[in-house]
């Protein structure tokens, strides 16, 4: 109880001390855990905002994440960085419960992103209030934006079984007709919410896009280790086209060396083509700063007969070479003509994540316009 001053008025307790004590204050701020997952732990985090325009985005339109982290640990994601951000603000803030403060000083930061994973719950309800009718996001939007959900996160990653937050971000755009949505994942849970996507298409221009890099089963497995498999993915593909919704394939990132055979990227386009995709999207692996602690160290464990040319050819840009990446597109283009599906790659030097110089052009012979690291 506090204490009294000489005239007999109490005292209110510091602001060191807190109202009931220092523990319970400290308590107050920690990060709620919401569960376990075998080596995964859940967090709540409060969303202060969940629409991103493009001025933050860096990109001509608005992105909504529902998760921080994601637990699929592909060895190329290049997102890792946005978690190191989550991790080091609840640290200077005093926000971790002791186990999470464990992890953030042991665990290196491309593991932490995919074992610490932060749910945003309050996210629908803060879209909600930003798409209020009249808003100015609201409409910004209206003129034509698209809001892109799943940009540094697969928002259908084993999180949304549980805690369901994409789903009821989307049952909040579902009651704004005249948007432009677009849903990026590699996982087909996404077919669970075919009712609240169908809801969305039929007055919102919505799409739908499949990551899927290669159909080998044990490959995709030692690249993307917790994804679903290419089979579940095809599937899923091939429901969403079912039901209406326009739905295609982003080959991306193609992996030099790795996952540009000629042969199994035609397999790759033939079999999304038959499953109805509308469109194949490709580009060659882009590797900034913070993806490559992790990536480099993935290819010389795995592929470590590639490991001196990734080292050579990323060491002073996040590009490929650009005959490389104009050569992968060339081929795209083609496959898809094949196989009557729409396509488009991206073959520019642009370095929108601002840490890469130009590197070498690579000299790749007309008749192996694939081979990433020719002799």
């Amino acid at each position: 109880m506090a204490g009294r001053s000489k005239t007999g008025a109490r005292k209110r307790p510091t602001r060191e001390q807190g109202l009931f004590g220092e523990e319970y204050e400290r308590n107050s701020r920690l990060l709620p855990l919401l569960g376990e997952q075998k080596d995964i732990r859940y967090y709540s985090k409060f969303a202060g905002s969940v629409l991103n325009g493009p001025e933050t985005t860096g990109m001509g339109f608005w992105s909504i994440n529902p998760y921080v982290g994601c637990a699929f640990g592909c060895a190329y994601c290049y997102a890792r960085y946005t978690h190191r951000y989550v991790m080091e603000r609840a640290s200077d803030e005093d926000r971790m419960e002791n186990a999470l403060t464990e992890r953030y000083e042991t665990m290196p930061p491309w593991l932490a992103f995919e074992r610490n994973i932060f749910v945003k719950q309050n996210a629908p309800d803060i879209l909600a209030r930003t798409l209020r009718q009249g808003s100015d996001k609201h409409l910004s939007l209206l003129k034509g934006d698209a809001i892109v959900i799943g940009t540094a996160t697969d928002p259908y990653q084993p999180a949304e079984r549980r805690f369901r937050v994409t789903r009821r971000i989307l049952e909040v755009l579902a009651e704004h007709p005249g948007l432009k949505v677009v849903i990026i994942s590699k996982s087909p849970l996404i077919t669970r919410d075919i009712d609240v996507l169908s809801r969305i298409n039929r007055h919102s221009d919505l799409s739908v896009h499949i990551s899927l890099i290669t159909l080998n089963r044990e490959l995709a497995r030692k690249i993307e280790p917790r994804s679903p498999t290419p089979e579940a993915r095809v599937r899923a593909l091939a429901r969403l086209c079912e039901a209406g919704i326009d739905a295609g394939i982003n080959c991306m990132p193609v992996l030099p060396g790795i996952t540009d055979n000629p042969s199994d990227l035609e397999a790759l386009v033939k079999r999304v083509a038959e499953a109805g995709a509308t469109y194949v999207g490709a580009c060659a692996l882009r590797l900034r700063s913070t993806a490559k602690q992790r990536y480099l160290p993935f290819i010389a464990q795995e592929f470590p007969h590639l490991e001196e040319r990734y080292r050579n050819t990323y060491a002073y840009d996040s590009n490929a070479g650009k005959k490389y990446r104009e050569g992968l597109s060339r081929f795209v283009h083609q496959l898809c003509r094949k196989y009557r599906i729409a396509d488009w790659a991206r073959v520019d030097d642009t370095d929108d994540e601002g840490d890469g110089a130009l590197s070498a052009e690579h000299s790749v012979p007309s008749e192996q316009l694939l081979l990433p690291f020719p002799a």
